[in-house]
């Protein structure tokens, strides 16, 4: 595997690899590795040539008072994972390889697809996400990108953001990975203490509980995301973000439910805020 940290040589690498006509899938990531990063990656070794990897924890996306100079790091650990899946090029910049002094240009996802959700709460986050995302895709210049679906939100905004600005690339979504006791993989897991990490199972139950109401026949948001709150709130100390029921697609919030909808929240559970969701059809 190579270890790529500046965009002169990834570029050079990567247009090495496209000369011998070989395609290239990109899992974008901001490191310290976990099972459901790896499922992406083996997502994207099964249908490309080579697989980029991309290590980098972007400051433009986290807020004030958020976690950035304590967000999980383990470069060496991660290493060996990738290694271990068969990964071609590890991307490693700095930030001042992404963001050299004078940078001043930003890539922004309009609208009411920002603002619900984890945007209305963390306001500059897409922003962030978009220009970080932007840039490494042209850095890579991948045929296949890869992201998991439990950060939904985002991956609605890159699909859009690559729609309207004619990137030619294929967003490849995949589903969320779960412990097996039904915990949504994250790398802030790592901050739970023993009884937070038994408590935040809460959240994917009252997701799992919600599931079971609309296929017995609920149709009313109102009243599954009051199920949600109800369930959520039997651990005293869990502070919700939100709770909300969207379009899959357009993630604009509905009061019937129809289609292919998005139940989302945001907890926090002591330190670390997680997120779940549930997409399905109705």
């Amino acid at each position: 595997m190579k270890i790529i940290g500046s965009v002169k040589e990834l570029r050079q690498a990567i247009k090495a690899e496209k000369l011998q006509a070989k395609s290239v899938g990109f899992v974008p990531t901001m490191g310290f590795l976990h099972e459901g990063h790896l499922s992406l990656v083996r997502a994207a070794k099964e249908n490309n040539d080579i697989v980029v990897v991309s290590i980098f924890v972007n400051p433009t996306q986290f807020g004030e008072n958020e976690d950035l100079d304590a967000y999980p790091r383990d470069l060496e650990g991660d290493q060996a994972k990738l290694v271990g899946e068969g990964v071609d090029i590890l991307f490693y910049p700095t930030v001042e390889e992404m963001y050299p002094q004078g940078y001043s240009t930003y890539v922004d996802v309009e609208g009411d697809m920002t603002g619900v959700l984890c945007g209305s709460s963390r306001p500059g986050h897409f922003r962030g996400v978009a220009t970080v995302v932007t840039k490494l895709f042209n850095m890579v210049a991948p045929d296949r990108a890869y992201f998991g679906q439990k950060d939904a939100q985002q991956v609605s905004v890159i699909e859009r953001m690559v729609k309207d600005l004619n990137m030619d690339l294929e967003i490849v979504p995949c589903p969320i990975h779960r412990e097996a006791d039904g915990l949504a993989m994250s790398s802030r897991n790592t901050y739970l203490s023993e009884k937070e990490r038994k408590d935040a199972l809460v959240l994917s139950a009252s997701l799992f509980e919600a599931k079971d109401k609309i296929l017995a026949g609920e149709t009313s948001a109102e009243k599954i995301i009051s199920g949600i709150v109800d369930k959520i709130s039997t651990v005293d100390y869990a502070i919700i973000d939100y709770v909300e029921i969207v379009d899959a697609l357009s993630l604009e919030r509905i009061d019937t439910l129809k289609g292919t909808i998005l139940i989302a929240l945001a907890v926090k559970v002591g330190k670390p805020r997680l997120i779940d969701n549930l997409r399905l059809e109705v």
